[in-house]
């Protein structure tokens, strides 16, 4: 085979073995920003990702806490149980507000899918 038709036949697989490869990678949102003005993502479909700090769950409903390094939010869950104390893992999911007292920001996200952490 030519060289020149080589590359033809080549690049275009060199292209999708790259999109294959940014297949997991999600934008995800800083708790902080969530928490600094949460009427503005109320109702939004968000993803974020951190250290599950507290975790609860049974019978695959779960509550657990991710801290990103910039704040904590609560997340609920009710397709996957929560995963252990600890562990680092993305979450997809809609964004709630409760209230704001103070400085106080309560929010949880309803999670609606898992994701693979970025980091």
């Amino acid at each position: 085979m030519p060289s020149r038709m080589r590359w033809v036949v080549l690049l275009p697989l060199f292209a999708l073995g790259l999109l294959a490869g940014c297949k997991g990678s999600v934008q995800t949102t800083p708790i902080k920003t969530l928490l600094d003005d949460p009427g503005r993502f109320d109702g939004q479909t968000v993803a974020v990702e951190g250290d599950v700090t507290r975790a609860y769950g049974v019978l695959n409903y779960g509550v657990y806490q991710l801290n990103d390094g910039t704040g904590t939010l609560t997340v609920v869950t009710k397709s996957e149980g929560a995963p252990r104390t600890g562990a680092l893992v993305g979450a997809r999911g809609t964004f709630r507000q409760a209230f704001t007292l103070g400085t106080e920001t309560v929010a949880v996200l309803q999670e609606t899918e898992r994701l693979e952490p970025n980091k």
